[in-house]
């Protein structure tokens, strides 16, 4: 406790200003890099953009991994790694001479981001919440939102400068910023004479009940669960959702002859927006059933992609921008709630891992299967509609997601 303020949330607060930073100079930002190392080196599209798959890896391979580190050595420790490890990737890629030292650069930022991203991040504030975990994580992950806002900082700072400045700037930032932050952070409450929500440990009929509704099972029981099953397909599918759009929105703009710059507003605009789903959704989960909140997130995604359909329309472009980011931006925060409520926090690290592990299969189908259909139709309203279809999907799945003892598998 800090005065009357739960130290719980100075994590949170920290959290987010990690996911605020390192969202902007590892994800969104480095589209900004893009032209100057094709006009410096003369390498394809192909080539730079094949880079933003090794980064992948962080969402993919390396999560569970990092669950699994994240579990055992806490994250405290994960977040320091991964400051330093992002710092020195963006100061490495910042001498990049060949595309190797180019794809290596970013394998360290990959390493580095699991580190310092919604893994880690998750976890140390899922370890402080119960009652409020829904609004906790729905704060922490406004981070990655907000962090668009850097995007034009980084912008003017390769004009002013160069390319090779920006990144020695940005990875000696990433020091000055995440590695003091990352020491805020406490692995569990009870060190420090609190439990979950900041009820202090003397009170013994408050403990009693937190505890009382909290579940700690072990990994191995969970994964036998078919409702861990269910929260890994649904996770792929929202994935499948989410990058097919964020990846292909310009592209299908402007083959509607909407201009780039329009274009470039809405594609600017999505992770913005998905902040109003990460704050009111998760607040929406702490007051309802979860299960409910999450497929209500769907919805709000699937209608906003049957909005897509029809943005020739212009005025739709704007239903589409209050459906669906927040929608992707909800599920995000209540896909790692659920986890909590129904598995706890003895292996939540681990558990959010193989979940982010599923979503990376769902991360390069979307956007992969998105392209070949409009190198094949020309038309990229059918993968909309598919999408749409899938969501309902997602929507049936979380019903079935149900408290563990009615779910055990023999």
């Amino acid at each position: 406790m800090i005065g009357k303020v739960f130290y719980g949330w100075w994590i949170v607060l920290a959290c987010f200003l990690i996911s605020l930073y390192v969202g902007a100079v590892v994800f969104f930002g480095l589209t900004a890099f893009v032209s100057p190392l094709r006009e410096e080196f003369g390498w394809s599209y192909t080539q730079i953009s094949f880079a933003a798959s090794l980064r992948g890896l962080e969402m993919g391979i390396f999560a569970p991994i990092i669950g699994f580190l994240v579990d055992r050595f806490g994250s405290k420790k994960l977040l320091l790694a991964g400051a330093v490890t992002v710092g020195l990737g963006l100061l490495l890629l910042s001498q990049t001479r060949t595309l190797t030292m180019y794809y290596i650069s970013f394998l360290l930022l990959a390493l580095g981001a699991g580190g310092c991203t919604s893994v880690v991040t998750m976890t140390a504030v899922a370890n402080w919440f119960h009652k409020n975990v829904g609004m906790a994580l729905g704060v922490m992950a406004s981070g990655f939102g907000a962090s668009g806002l850097l995007v034009p900082l980084i912008v003017n700072l390769i004009d002013r400068y160069d390319w090779r400045v920006t990144l020695i700037i940005l990875g000696l930032g990433m020091w000055a910023v995440g590695i003091p932050l990352s020491l805020i952070v406490r692995d569990k409450p009870e060190e420090y004479g609190h439990v979950l929500d900041g009820q202090p440990l003397k009170a013994p009929i408050l403990d009693e009940g937190i505890r009382s509704e909290d579940t700690d099972i072990g990994f191995r029981e969970a994964v036998k669960h078919k409702s861990f099953l269910y929260l890994n397909i649904t996770e792929t599918v929202r994935m499948m959702m989410v990058t097919a759009v964020v990846i292909h929105v310009m592209p299908y703009l402007s083959s509607l002859g909407v201009t780039r710059a329009t274009s470039g507003l809405v594609a600017a605009a999505v992770p913005l927006v998905s902040i109003v789903g990460r704050f009111s959704l998760g607040w929406l989960g702490d007051l309802i059933d979860k299960r409910h909140a999450l497929a209500i997130t769907f919805l709000l995604m699937g209608s906003g992609l049957l909005a897509f359909c029809y943005v020739q329309v212009s005025w739709v472009i704007f239903l589409f921008l209050f459906l669906f980011p927040p929608g992707f931006g909800g599920s995000m925060v209540l896909r790692g709630a659920i986890l909590r409520q129904y598995f706890g926090t003895a292996s939540f690290g681990k558990l959010l891992g193989i979940i982010m592990g599923s979503a990376s299969i769902g991360g390069i189908i979307g956007p992969t299967l998105a392209g070949w259909v409009f190198d094949t139709t020309a038309d990229y309203r059918i993968m909309w509609f598919g999408l749409c279809g899938l969501s309902l999907l997602a929507v049936a799945l979380t019903s079935r997601i149900q408290p563990l003892e009615q779910t055990s598998l023999p």
